[in-house]
């Protein structure tokens, strides 16, 4: 009998096929004794485990490139941790095989996270997934991972690591369906990237049996349990209409009226590039640079290897514009030469502005390299920094892009909702805002995003979220400049609506999901999306709030 489930839908599509669950490897190793004699062998053994793991992650990133690249570094960065192996070594000294030593030091640094707050809270998943790799390769079993099938299937998991999630075939992974998670979590990112249908948040998830046959809708979110004939044939009739009206939907965005909005792509590096130029897009509305100092940890890029990567992004948008972020560590994106190590919660400390300002030399030579890289091209650069509180940050930042000598518009991302309070106050200082929806839900909701159990004060539907985003676009149009939204909020098709309408001046997302927003925008005029915009300010909830604006533009 056909059953119905909701979670979070966080990328569009749909699949229909059979349950596969994610494998695991054997997690607890047993508790034995060895001899003294033995330890210096056991300790060898730990720290080549550790590195092969931490290799392997590294190269899945450089076959995934992009997003995937920069998180599954940072993955093989939190594995080869010194302080880390240290504590392994220790237990190993003290009788404790190199499995035994290796998951009981990972078991510590696990509680410490799950106690350190919402945000690194979020992290142990991760480290989860580089314990149960290096004491899978100790023990001699299968690595976690998806499972082996000849036939396409739906992967069900209670969460996916990033690791999992980059490297997924989609020919044989039709879409999959996650307990925890959210929508800005790393998997429902990387899902938008390959362009594979996925729901998230779903209570339960684990409990569908192997073998059942669902059917996956990525855009609302819904689960059908053993769906009928006529269930199937009804979503497999509106993906059709779906790929058609993409295919159809072509140009520069705009709405119905003409009205434009122009339709960038968020990329993580150069491999992000040729998915951004076929997808459409025109430009760069989020050039994450965080890519070239995941390589090393220790200290930073050369300028020269700086100039070589942005150039290389610069040089495939010849009249566009290309949107820099300069280096957002800390939080989740530590970096031993910059970020302390004992911050009690990293997300509310020194990262992003606060960190180049604390480290001038750095944000020094990326703004240099940027100056260099951009001269003799024709495209239209510019640079903002993440993590703007005020005008003092907004202030300090553009001072230091002039004593560069950088020729770009500068920027002030907001992220923070004071920066949203005050945007006016901050564009006497900048040029353009854009607005980072992740954080900025994050940090007015205090709502971690990778914790499945608050996702829905994630969701970028939520009013209190499109009142801050109207305040920035209101300030930005008072003084006669731009605000751009480059957070996942811009990837929803009928959010995209609602943003413009709000005043919304450019919309960036990642490049699978620029076709489905052209076409969505293409069919409703300016007026139209003002009032879905206003419709949705004015629910209390974000479930509302959707609904609203959907009424609106159906003409309901």
């Amino acid at each position: 009998m056909e059953t119905t489930l909701r979670g979070v839908g966080v990328s569009h599509g749909v699949a229909i096929g059979e349950v596969r669950h994610m494998g695991t490897a054997v997690l607890e190793p047993p508790a034995k004794q060895i001899p003294a004699e033995e330890a210096e062998r056991e300790q060898g053994r730990a720290r080549k485990a550790v590195e092969a793991v931490a290799a392997d992650l590294m190269a899945r990133g450089n076959l995934a490139g992009g997003e995937a690249q920069a998180v599954l570094e940072a993955q093989a960065m939190m594995a080869q941790d010194p302080e880390l192996m240290a504590d392994v070594e220790r237990r190993i000294a003290v009788g404790s095989t190199a499995e035994r030593g290796v998951y009981d030091a990972f078991a510590a640094y696990r509680e410490l996270l799950a106690g350190a707050g919402e945000y690194l809270a979020g992290r142990v998943a991760d480290l989860d997934d580089v314990r149960n790799r290096i004491v899978a390769r100790l023990l001699g079993v299968p690595m976690p991972g998806v499972p082996d099938s000849d036939e396409p299937y739906v992967l069900v998991a209670r969460d996916l690591a990033p690791a999992d999630t980059a490297l997924l075939d989609p020919t044989l992974v039709l879409g999959f369906v996650t307990e925890e998670g959210g929508p800005t979590s790393h998997s429902a990112i990387l899902a938008r990237a390959l362009g594979v249908p996925a729901v998230v948040a779903l209570p339960g998830a684990g409990e569908l049996a192997e073998g059942t046959m669902i059917a996956v809708d990525g855009s609302t979110g819904e689960i059908f349990v053993d769906p009928s004939e006529d269930k199937k044939a009804q979503l497999e009739a509106a993906a059709a209409a779906r790929r058609a009206a993409l295919a159809a939907s072509t140009g520069p965005g705009a709405t119905a009226d003409g009205h434009k909005v122009p339709l960038l792509a968020n990329i993580g590096g150069p491999a992000d590039v040729e998915a951004a130029v076929d997808a459409g897009a025109e430009g760069v509305g989020l050039f994450r640079t965080e890519f070239l100092f995941l390589d090393d940890s220790k200290q930073a890029p050369s300028e020269e290897k700086q100039v070589a990567a942005y150039r290389q992004v610069l040089e495939a948008f010849p009249e566009g514009r290309v949107v820099v972020r300069v280096l957002d560590a800390g939080a989740d994106k530590p970096l031993d030469f910059l970020t302390p190590a004992d911050e009690p919660n990293p997300a509310l400390g020194v990262r992003g502005l606060r960190t180049l300002l604390d480290h001038p030399e750095v944000l020094r030579t990326q703004l240099t390299a940027l100056a260099k890289a951009v001269e003799g091209l024709p495209v239209y650069l510019e640079v903002m920094a993440p993590m703007v509180a005020d005008r003092t940050d907004a202030r300090a930042f553009a001072d230091a892009c002039r004593e560069a000598g950088l020729r770009a518009k500068f920027g002030a991302m907001v992220e923070i909702p004071s920066a949203a309070l005050r945007a006016r106050s901050i564009l006497q200082e900048v040029e353009f805002l854009s607005l980072g929806t992740n954080d900025l839900a994050q940090y007015t909701f205090a709502a971690d995003r990778q914790v499945g159990a608050v996702s829905r004060l994630q969701d970028p539907w939520q009013p209190a979220l499109l009142d801050l985003v109207a305040l920035s676009a209101e300030s930005a149009k008072a003084e006669g400049k731009s605000c751009g939204v480059c957070g996942e909020a811009a990837s929803d098709p009928l959010l995209a609506c609602v943003l413009a309408g709000l005043g919304v001046t450019s919309l960036s997302m990642g490049a699978a999901s620029i076709p489905y927003v052209r076409a969505t925008l293409a069919k409703y005029t300016l007026a139209q999306c003002e009032r879905a915009a206003a419709a949705a300010r004015a629910s209390d909830s974000a479930e509302h709030a959707r609904s609203a604006a959907q009424a609106v533009l159906s003409g309901e």
